[in-house]
């Protein structure tokens, strides 16, 4: 029973919000006081604006892709053109220069955050310490949930 008593008020609620939205009057005119073009842009009063605006390129994202790639610009991709971000990435882990990636020169990164974090320099880390090796995340915090709670059964 309760449930139609509910419903007949969300519906009553409803129809009041609907009456006030409708026969409410907008706003005439701007929000916003104008503003000469001269102080949007910040450019001076005599510059002379273009008659028309500037042509928009209709160049997809893989074909910008392929742009970055083909550097001698033949419309093709070769091998070497393809591997160029490879070999700079080898280069900068290939700390010593000889053609070599040891297992040091490629876990450099864990390495030196395992000394960061070892303070004390005992060669081991305790609990606190490995805290400090967390990722770091980007973006908002996630909201703490509760825990789920027990949900009573409805009679």
């Amino acid at each position: 029973m309760w449930r139609y008593l509910a419903g007949g008020a969300a519906l009553i609620a409803l129809i009041a919000a609907g009456f006030m939205v409708f026969s409410g009057k907008a706003r005439p005119g701007p929000v916003l006081p104008a503003q000469s073009m001269a102080q949007v842009t910040g450019a001076v009063a005599s510059d002379p604006l273009p008659d028309t605006a500037p042509e928009a390129t209709d160049r997809t994202r893989e074909q910008k892709r392929f742009d970055r790639y083909d550097k001698d610009r033949d419309a093709k991709i070769t091998r070497e053109e393809y591997l160029v971000q490879r070999r700079k990435a080898y280069a900068r882990l290939d700390v010593d220069g000889d053609g070599k990636l040891s297992f040091d020169e490629w876990a450099v990164k864990a390495t030196t955050k395992f000394a960061d974090a070892d303070r004390d320099k005992s060669g081991a880390m305790t609990a606190p310490e490995f805290a400090t090796t967390a990722v770091k995340r980007k973006g908002p915090a996630r909201a703490k949930c509760p825990p789920p709670q027990a949900v009573a059964e409805e009679s």
